[in-house]
């Protein structure tokens, strides 16, 4: 990144600066809504009657924590390494603090995923007595779904000279911040929230701890050190969303802990796989969209053979059904199509 912007550069920034209050804030309005329906609905979870009451109820806290985390790395000048460290803080926030399902093993029994128990207690670690396979779920679906895809999907729909860039100063940070704050308290206060579960001491400071250790990574300066980009060819974008699919498919493989292995070894694969390719100097927004694209799209195809939470009739289960995957298209499809109209965006690498 050149340290003194080039005229034109600096011309669309002043002109952002000027925008009017509501278009300014539309794009934190849409990650505010389209965070807790990626998390919880875009992969089946709730049917159709259960959208808006996800939205109203879970916006504050998911959709809260997308937008602090995509405004913390903006602020930074950093890239999506921040991001996906902050992503992960908050998903061992969440499952370990806020709602406690990571320690709690009654947590699905009410819900029609109950007999998935077993499979996680094979995967039961000693002292801690969490299980590693529900772990992995629980915060790398937090970090993927319910923070990077939404911010992808987003900062896609705006121009270069915005997508980049802070949306919120500080007495905005302050609002989402307060909202953050009481919608996770509304989830750790309500009986269907934490289920009047309440973990160890122990387990409570090993999340704490994690969580602290996480966002100290994310916030290292070399994240937001300028990196030489390697000229070389990178694939097309759909190779990228390919490698996603693929991931996705494998962590699935088996189960007990090889399967847990495979998985975590898979993820890091691809990490890195994507680090490199993105410190290249024909990687753009088009590449971090195919990522981001191809996780929503497995979601929504899960979505028809998986059951919602709560017991629902076929006729409404398939209606959220079709209704994710006409969302999951408009959403992926027009941010495609605006990346096809928008200038050429300034490189959006890892670094």
């Amino acid at each position: 990144m050149p340290s003194e912007p080039h005229p034109a550069t600096a011309d669309r920034t002043a002109t952002a600066d000027r925008l009017p209050l509501r278009r300014r804030l539309l794009p934190v309005i849409a990650l505010l809504l389209l965070a807790p329906w990626a998390a919880e609905c875009s992969w089946g979870g709730f049917a159709i009657n259960d959208f808006l009451p996800v939205l109203l109820i879970l916006g504050p806290m998911y959709g809260g924590a997308a937008i602090l985390i995509r405004e913390t790395a903006r602020h930074l000048g950093a890239g999506w390494p921040t991001i996906v460290l902050l992503a992960a803080a908050f998903g061992v926030l969440q499952a370990g603090l806020v709602d406690q399902s990571l320690f709690n093993p009654d947590f699905l029994d009410d819900t029609q995923y109950a007999d998935t128990r077993a499979a996680a207690e094979a995967t039961l670690v000693p002292g801690l007595e969490f299980s590693l396979r529900q772990a992995f779920d629980y915060v790398g679906n937090h970090i993927v779904l319910t923070i990077c895809a939404p911010i992808v999907l987003i900062e896609s729909f705006l121009g270069a000279d915005r997508r980049l860039r802070p949306w919120l100063g500080r007495p905005g940070l302050l609002v989402v911040s307060l909202i953050y704050l009481l919608g996770s308290l509304l989830i750790f206060s309500d009986s269907s929230g934490r289920k009047d579960f309440m973990a160890s001491p122990l387990q409570l400071t090993f999340a704490a701890v994690l969580v602290l250790a996480l966002i100290a990574t994310a916030l290292l300066p070399r994240w937001r050190r300028p990196h030489p980009r390697r000229a070389r060819r990178v694939p097309h974008p759909l190779w990228v969303g390919l490698v996603v699919v693929l991931v996705r498919f494998g962590t699935d493989l088996t189960s007990g802990w090889s399967g847990v292995a495979i998985a975590l070894a898979l993820a890091a694969a691809a990490g890195g796989l994507i680090a490199y390719l993105s410190s290249r100097s024909g990687w753009g927004q088009r590449h971090v969209l195919a990522a981001g694209a191809a996780s929503l799209a497995i979601a929504a195809a899960f979505a028809y053979v998986v059951p919602p939470y709560s017991p629902a009739s076929p006729a409404a289960a398939l209606a959220g059904d079709i209704a994710v995957t006409l969302i999951t298209v408009a959403l992926v499809g027009g941010a495609w199509w605006r990346l096809g109209r928008a200038s050429p965006s300034v490189h959006v690498g890892a670094s």
